[in-house]
């Protein structure tokens, strides 16, 4: 109906001209929001003040789906699907919780016993990505990584951390 015209005088009037009146201003609302708009509002309202997701809850998130998709290839693997739905249950838990504080201490604890592993292969995806153009090496004194650049010869390495120098071929 918001398209839809009205007669007045001997003129077409467009209803959402009509319904700007302040008394119908309820209607015209109704009329001109969309019913994607109206849930993605209700959607806003109801998460507000809430968690929401993190690092833990997309881990768990991914545990449970594993979990949950493991008995398809594995038979008699149905204790991996309730522990899967244990999973999915406790991380929804975690993202629609209004305890920030909790949540996010929960957080920090992983990503700290975390930090260690996903370190490594940050580490690990920078020296392949510059593999072309630098050489790294490691101090023989304190164990730093260090970055020299590709096709220099052989040089006399110093390293930043303890100042101990030593040769190497770039």
């Amino acid at each position: 109906m918001p398209h839809s015209k009205h007669v007045e005088n001997g003129r077409n009037i467009c209803w959402s001209r009509l319904l700007r009146d302040k008394r119908h201003y309820t209607s015209w609302v109704h009329l001109n929001v969309k019913k994607g708009e109206m849930m993605r509002d209700k959607i806003q309202n109801f998460l507000r003040g809430r968690y929401g997701t993190d690092s833990l809850s997309k881990f768990l998130l991914i545990l449970a789906l594993a979990g949950m998709f493991l008995p398809i290839f594995i038979k008699k693997a149905f204790v991996f699907y309730y522990a899967g739905l244990l999973l999915l249950i406790y991380s929804y838990f975690r993202i629609f919780s209004r305890n920030i504080a909790k949540r996010s201490a929960e957080n920090a604890a992983f990503l700290r016993k975390t930090s260690k592993i996903t370190g490594f292969f940050r580490k690990k995806k920078l020296h392949f990505e510059q593999r072309k153009t630098h050489k790294f090496f490691r101090c023989p004194g304190c164990g730093q990584d260090i970055r020299v650049p590709k096709g220099k010869g052989n040089i006399v390495i110093t390293c930043p951390k303890c100042r101990k120098e030593f040769q190497a071929r770039s």
